[in-house]
């Protein structure tokens, strides 16, 4: 229901009060759109993060492979997004939109947001336990990640030119929350734009497991 409830609060300020445009697509579905994958990424990254410092107990008694961990707190979100698409199909059908087959893309666009979960819920869990005011970090972060991300919003034209454009193309979420949009709703994907946030998606997914793996041999210790 958090995505949903989201979508009511920014269809109030930002559709009916702001008048935030969102091209052919009734706002409600557009940010619910943007909300689907966003709640996911946020979820995941927020649990993995918190996951290492919340299993003390299981830490410090038996040794399996830490990794498990922040990994098993993202794909219970995964669980949670799924509940959300159909409730995403369900808004679509009330307000007449057909997908149309690009919505069979939908799990591939969907699987680096996925990566781009896991690699910055594996860091913070890392850096959560040999730096425990992180848990205060993690809230900022996503709130700050959200604006800073076109999911309930459009990308102004305007934006896309000089070094504004370079510092978007930097966000991962920028191209894969546009791609997984434009596949549940039948539009033509940018996959020069998806492509490079997938890369960076697979950046932060390694990134994420070296550090983790680096730092995870003193976790019984410290934590």
């Amino acid at each position: 229901m958090q995505p949903a409830m989201m979508m009511v609060v920014f269809t109030v300020f930002f559709g009916k009060m702001a008048k935030v445009s969102s091209g052919d697509l009734p706002y409600p579905v557009f940010a619910y759109l943007g909300l689907v994958p966003w709640t996911f990424f946020a979820t995941g990254m927020a649990n993995a993060g918190n996951s290492v410092v919340g299993s003390e107990r299981l830490i410090t008694k038996i040794y399996f492979p830490r990794l498990a961990i922040p990994f098993a707190a993202v794909a219970a979100a995964i669980v949670d997004f799924l509940i959300a698409f159909l409730l995403l199909l369900a808004l679509m059908f009330f307000y007449g939109i057909q997908p149309g087959m690009n919505l069979l893309l939908a799990p591939v666009v969907f699987l680096p947001i996925v990566l781009t979960a896991l690699g910055v819920g594996t860091m913070l869990a890392a850096l959560n336990v040999a730096y425990r005011d992180f848990r205060y970090v993690i809230p900022f972060l996503t709130q700050l990640w959200m604006f800073a991300t076109p999911t309930v919003y459009m990308q102004p034209d305007a934006a896309m030119r000089g070094s504004f454009k370079t510092l978007l193309s930097l966000n991962p979420l920028t191209g894969l929350i546009s791609g997984f949009r434009a596949a549940c709703r039948g539009g033509n994907i940018d996959w020069g734009q998806w492509g490079l946030s997938t890369a960076l998606a697979v950046v932060i997914f390694v990134v994420g497991c070296l550090i983790f793996r680096r730092m995870e041999q003193n976790f019984a210790d410290i934590i």
